[in-house]
């Protein structure tokens, strides 16, 4: 998987959020976006994974020597961000069989196994509505991660987590992100620091 930004710019009305960006992202390898509250970290990570429309320039998606339309990039990705929301009236089982049913999960770790591992076990039978935000983080981190895709996008991954939640997320990368397009979107560097590359978004204002 290999995505290039060519000249990508975004705009909402007169006020550019990045412009004349070019930059090439290869599987295998992991990228920080960083940058100040406000700056436009998340925008350029939708636009990356398809979710937004830029302006100006072209985002081309590769994959096994062929260009993949845009359309379908979606069954590439799996995103974990704040915005997100997750649908609170199912238990965090239910959640992930509903997940799966549009994004399969990876084989070598059955549902039930990816609920303990992410520390879920004792409130699996409990509606999400009742957990904590850092419970509610970790189901998030759960559905991008262990999703079968090549490219995962993580914005502000440790929002809400403690110290434990924090080092389990960084477990969880290195036992599952090997060999995939990891790109994360923070100005925490306890998020990203194990990143190969950085891209400053203040550099394409």
């Amino acid at each position: 998987m290999r995505i290039t930004l060519i000249d990508a710019g975004k705009r909402f009305n007169r006020d550019w959020i990045f412009r004349r960006l070019s930059y090439e992202f290869t599987q295998g390898h992991s990228y920080a976006i960083t940058g100040p509250n406000g700056s436009g970290k998340s925008t350029l990570l939708q636009a990356i994974g398809g979710a937004l429309t830029i302006s100006e320039g072209a985002i081309k998606y590769t994959g096994s020597f062929r260009e993949i339309p845009a359309d379908q990039v979606f069954k590439q990705v799996a995103i974990a961000a704040p915005y997100l929301e997750l649908i609170e009236e199912m238990t965090v089982m239910e959640f992930l069989h509903f997940h799966q049913a549009f994004k399969p999960l990876l084989s070598s770790c059955t549902i039930k196994d990816i609920i303990s591992r992410v520390g879920l076990g004792k409130a699996a039978d409990k509606q999400i509505r009742y957990y904590s935000s850092g419970m509610k983080q970790r189901v998030k981190l759960a559905q991008a991660i262990f999703s079968d895709t090549p490219m995962i996008l993580l914005d502000e991954p440790c929002t809400n987590l403690d110290g434990e939640g924090i080092a389990l997320y960084r477990q969880l990368i290195g036992e599952y992100c090997g060999g995939r397009l990891v790109i994360v979107s923070s100005n925490d560097v306890q998020e990203y620091d194990f990143c190969e590359h950085s891209l400053s978004i203040m550099d394409y204002k």
